[in-house]
């Protein structure tokens, strides 16, 4: 190990020790004022926005931040120096985390190849879990997580925000009333133009300083780093860019088509699709990430159609958004994004045109939830089950794009029909990594 790294872990480590000893409940939290314990893994970019707003939360205390790169590590304890309960515990290995008797709750907010394998280890040792979207890479692992969170009774909430936004909700229930009137149609979609050169194209090299490779890849194959796969911005202007390789993430698909399609799906009383179609490929983009720059999905479901669409090389959309939502019924059209939700009359309808902007990202709500429903034990509102089926939906779009086939879906079982499609539900996880629930 570095020497600096060596002693900025055992820095933070030695400085915590004494404060979390009395302060911290340890055990089931039963009451509003007991105080929570609360560790993080995976400090990137995302990760440390959670622990922003987590720590808003009333007695919650951040009691250890953990990541196997060093950079991240420690701007994650610099966050948490700062509140009363004392500094975080840095650590380097997650599975220290999970043997710690005196956390309650971790957030998982690492590659999203990581999120099954924590999620049901984490559920294993008894702790509640917050995890990012999308909840797996394949529909076999997001169905572990559910089956994980139910055998060892543990609340699991999913980081779909969106659902604890209040004009999302009011969108939601619009559709369900029946006011757009019938709704067969809905486009989601991210647009973006950004040059050919996209993230570039940079050599396999040695990892820098500070950084466990291996451990970053964990069950995924054994690769050579490249910072794209790596893809963590040294300015932090924008979100790691593991997202574009197949081994750890599934593209802008799952990435954004998650948060999209869960509201479509939410609206619908948590419908599943029965098929999906899929063209796209890498048309504009000249740099060496896997996942399409060019794709559209569509998705059958019964009494509807969904599509996604995204591209990299125009951004021009309805409405002059670069993403969004849109319920298309005989009565009216339903907008909404992250900003607002907007009703536009059908010609002949006798609705009236109107707009609710967004008061809120939905983000410190959500967290709220998720700690109400630790001390109550009630299902959150984005519980693990429910993002399952919105990241088995796009993973099932991703399966359709690779196998060149039409896919149906049986959402019983859990399978696809096509025998040639059924290798992409599952992956085989790299030595000495195991799942088991």
């Amino acid at each position: 190990m570095d020497p600096n790294r060596r002693n900025f872990v055992k820095t933070a480590v030695t400085s915590a020790t004494a404060a979390f000893t009395t302060q911290i409940f340890t055990g089931n939290v039963k009451g509003a004022n007991d105080r929570i314990s609360a560790g993080f893994i995976g400090m990137g970019k995302m990760g440390r926005d959670n622990l922003r707003w987590a720590m808003r939360q009333p007695n919650l205390v951040a009691t250890a931040v953990c990541d196997v790169y060093d950079r991240n590590l420690k701007m994650a304890a610099d966050i948490a120096k700062g509140q009363a309960g004392g500094p975080a515990r840095a650590m380097l290995d997650f599975r220290e985390m999970l043997n710690d008797k005196s956390i309650d709750v971790v957030c998982i907010a690492t590659p999203d190849h990581w999120h099954a394998y924590m999620t049901v280890e984490a559920c294993k040792a008894g702790k509640e879990v917050y995890v990012e979207k999308p909840v797996a890479t394949t529909i076999d692992l997001a169905g572990k997580m559910v089956e994980a969170a139910r055998k060892y009774n543990r609340v699991v909430q999913a980081g779909t925000m969106q659902r604890s936004a209040i004009h999302f909700q009011k969108a939601v229930d619009l559709v369900r009333s029946g006011e757009l009137g019938k709704v067969t149609f809905v486009r989601t979609w991210n647009y973006g133009h950004s040059g050919p050169q996209g993230i570039g194209d940079p050599p396999d090299s040695d990892a820098p300083a500070g950084l466990n490779w291996d451990q970053w890849l964990g069950p995924a194959p054994a690769r050579r780093f490249n910072a794209n796969r790596f893809g963590v911005d040294p300015e932090d202007r924008y979100f790691s860019t593991f997202r574009w390789f197949w081994d750890y993430a599934g593209g802008m698909m799952t990435d954004w088509g998650v948060h999209l399609l869960d509201i479509v799906q939410w609206a619908f009383e948590e419908a599943m699709p029965t098929s999906a179609t899929a063209s796209g490929g890498k048309f504009y983009l000249r740099d060496n990430r896997e996942t399409p720059d060019t794709l559209q999905v569509t998705f059958e479901y019964p009494g509807f159609l969904a599509v996604y669409e995204n591209r990299e090389s125009n951004q021009q959309s309805m409405f002059e958004r670069d993403y969004g939502i849109l319920f298309h019924g005989d009565r009216a059209t339903l907008f909404v994004d992250r900003r607002e939700c907007r009703l536009i009359s059908e010609k002949g309808s006798t609705l009236m045109n109107w707009e609710m902007k967004n008061t809120s990202s939905g983000n410190s709500e959500h967290w709220a939830n998720f700690l109400e429903c630790v001390r109550t034990r009630q299902r959150p509102v984005s519980d693990i089950d429910k993002c399952r089926r919105s990241t088995s939906t796009c993973l099932l779009g991703n399966i359709a794009l690779r196998s060149g086939q039409r896919v149906d879906l049986d959402s019983k079982s859990w399978t696809v029909t096509q025998p040639e499609a059924r290798k992409y539900l599952s992956r085989e996880y790299r030595g000495p990594w195991k799942l088991s629930v």
